[in-house]
């Protein structure tokens, strides 16, 4: 009985080991996909924040007048 009793801690025990490996897993696939999307859609992105940072500016300079 104690023998089944030790072997289920180890199973649980490993079992929790093994899900925090699997959040670190997770936020590196996470890492990669965002870092993929950055790097095909990364004319449009400057693009965008270029048209961003311009209409601040041009917003910015009509207000101070």
């Amino acid at each position: 009985m104690k023998r089944l009793l030790w072997k289920l801690k180890n199973l649980a025990e490993s079992f929790k080991e093994d899900q925090q490996g699997i959040g670190v897993i997770e936020v590196v696939l996470i890492l990669v996909v965002l870092i993929g999307l950055v790097l095909i859609f990364k004319n449009e992105i400057s693009s965008i924040v270029s048209s961003a940072f311009d209409s601040i500016k041009l917003n910015s300079e009509a207000i101070v007048k």
